[in-house]
């Protein structure tokens, strides 16, 4: 993935541009490649002859792509970076070559509105090709002489050591006056001076902090910069099971990341990111508390109608392709919880006070004080029929103890007497009917008997203490029924009636979870060996997507997911405090000695 902080490109090992969405993350695609094939739009730069790629990183503390190409005829590398965004969105591409002199080739497919519309090609008085279709407008400016040939812009040119050849894309509307294009050496210069004072400021310093930082960075390219919005992921319809019908569209912001966003962030120093996190919230969630949403578009936006793309053949045959997430109208009652916790941790972290946000709250819980015993969809967004799901009933009870919270050590003024009592009233609710009584744990649902690994997060919300033995007994049953080669399934789907085909992968963010369980149990060495696996199934450029299929031994699922890298980092933190504490009570324990 390379980035401006407001759309994102992928590119292939092949030097293929597989997937772009401009200008915005969740804009129609002009290169769909990645859900299609080839003719549904993508830019390849690559040797003309037979090649391996010897190598592909990015540059130290940046979004930089560089991937290096040999064959017989020497060696070249492809530089790929999108500079932060200034008066339009640019893809920029410079080939250096190393050693020998290596024949290449361009083949650039645009296919707007998801590989449907062919633009019309025509080139400027400057030399610039434009291609056209609608509102959309692309602009290709290049010293190498390009070709129109079967709907594709081809164009051969030969690589000697020492040389540098650049290649510009420049989206812009096309009834708006074409935008100046950026020296692609100016621009590349610039863009590794702002990624490289970014990350600079990460002060990470236990062994799992290069881990830490890649994850940041990336978290930091999955952020809208207009309005601070973080998508959960710049993709849609990636398969939760290769072949299978798990394929959402991800390119919007989650309330349901809210607080682990945000801790990640602030505990990372990045109280910036973090103010601009919070200030999205509060903006996205504003208005009438009946109509709060799970989820938003990246400025807030509330119709995120879904549809299918029927002419896209999909990832490895996976259908549907969808574009937009019917789930946004769903009720999801843990997202109180998430959003209350969200702005308390905001106040106790410190981040300057944006607007007042206090009425809303207290609004927002009188609301949910009326709903809060109503079936939801949960977490996990099911299709199916609502239920009495045991995490988000937790949830609703962190609301109100969230309120609670930031009342008593802010100083804010609420209804404390009433907050307090519907508090204990859910807090006895799931106790009795969350929990078991014959299996002597928590499990998904009021009645049922199956687990959710979303109740591994029970200590860390603060529900119960890791001492209680509903909590280890619910550890325990979950590493007996969810654990698949060593990984954490959500829940079963197979037992679970939630609306689709059964099928899907490990989910990353749960066995984080399960490692930050380990952890608050005194299972350190457990919880560091899992994360350590965890860390070796990121691709070789440290990048997770939202699974892991463990048949297949492949990551599945939209890529790269905020969830994961978000828990990745707070694992870490977690791990590394730990691992402090325990030091500390070794040196002091030696000294005593």
């Amino acid at each position: 993935m390379i980035g401006d902080c407001e759309a994102a490109a992928f590119i292939a090992r092949n030097g293929s541009i597989d997937w772009l969405c401009l200008p915005r993350f969740d804009s129609d695609s002009c290169f769909a490649a990645l859900l299609g094939e080839p003719k549904d739009g993508r830019w390849q730069i690559a040797p003309r002859a037979p090649s391996e790629v010897t190598d592909r990183r990015y540059r130290e503390g940046t979004l930089i792509l560089e991937t290096t190409f040999t064959n017989a005829e020497g060696s070249v590398r492809l530089i790929d970076f999108m500079p932060p965004k200034g008066q339009a969105s640019d893809v920029i591409r410079i080939v250096v070559g190393i050693e020998g002199r290596v024949r290449m080739r361009s083949e650039l497919v645009i296919r707007f509105d998801y590989g449907r519309a062919i633009p019309w090609v025509s080139r400027l008085e400057n030399g610039v090709l434009r291609a056209t279709a609608g509102p959309n407008m692309l602009l290709l400016r290049t010293p190498v002489s390009v070709r129109g040939k079967d709907m594709k812009t081809i164009g051969d040119f030969t690589v000697a050591a020492g040389d540098r050849v650049p290649f510009v894309l420049t989206h812009a509307p096309s009834y708006l006056p074409v935008p100046a294009l950026p020296d692609p050496f100016s621009a590349l210069a610039n863009t590794e001076q702002f990624w490289r004072k970014w990350s600079s400021t990460y002060q990470g310093t236990s062994k799992w902090s290069e881990a830490a930082l890649r994850s940041l960075i990336t978290l930091k390219a999955l952020t809208f910069s207009p309005t601070g919005g973080i998508v959960a992921a710049p993709t849609t319809s990636l398969p939760e099971k290769i072949g299978a019908s798990r394929n959402w569209d991800y390119r919007f912001c989650w309330l349901r990341d809210a607080t682990l966003t945000l801790l990640a962030l602030m505990g990372s120093g990045y109280f910036q990111e973090a103010s601009a996190w919070r200030d999205w919230l509060v903006r996205a969630v504003a208005g009438n508390p009946n109509q709060l949403q799970i989820m938003y578009g990246v400025a807030g936006e509330r119709r995120l109608w879904e549809w299918e793309v029927p002419w896209l053949r999909g990832f490895g045959d996976s259908k549907p392709v969808r574009v937009g997430n019917a789930a946004h109208d769903q009720l999801q009652l843990d997202v109180f919880g998430e959003l209350m916790d969200a702005l308390y941790q905001a106040r106790r972290g410190g981040l300057p006070a944006s607007e007042p946000t206090w009425d809303m709250e207290c609004a927002l819980l009188q609301y949910l004080a009326s709903i809060w015993q109503q079936p939801d969809s949960g977490i996990w967004e099911i299709r199916g029929e609502p239920r009495h799901f045991t995490y988000s009933k937790m949830m609703a009870w962190v609301a109100f103890d969230r309120g609670i919270k930031s009342s008593q050590e802010f100083d804010l003024p609420c209804p404390v007497e009433d907050w307090r009592r519907i508090r204990d009233d859910i807090h006895r609710d799931v106790c009795a009917n969350g929990c078991d009584p014959d299996l002597g744990h928590f499990v998904q649902a009021y009645g049922g008997k199956e687990l959710d690994a979303s109740l591994l997060l029970m200590c860390s919300i603060g529900f119960l203490p890791p001492t209680d033995r509903r909590v280890r007994a619910t550890v325990e049953a979950i590493e007996r029924d969810l654990l698949v080669d060593g990984f954490v399934r959500r829940y079963d789907t197979g037992r679970t009636d939630d609306g689709l085909p059964p099928g899907e992968g490990m989910f990353l963010a749960c066995s984080f979870w399960l490692a930050d369980a380990y952890q608050m149990l005194g299972r350190i060495a457990d919880a560091e060996a899992l994360f350590e696996r965890l860390l070796a199934l990121r691709n070789d450029l440290g990048l997770l997507s939202e699974e892991y299929d463990p048949d297949h031994r492949c990551l599945v699922g939209n890529f790269p997911q905020a969830f994961s890298h978000i828990s990745l980092i707070n694992t870490a933190h977690n791990l590394s405090q730990a691992e402090k504490s325990l030091n500390q009570r070794s040196e002091k324990k030696a000294a005593s000695d």
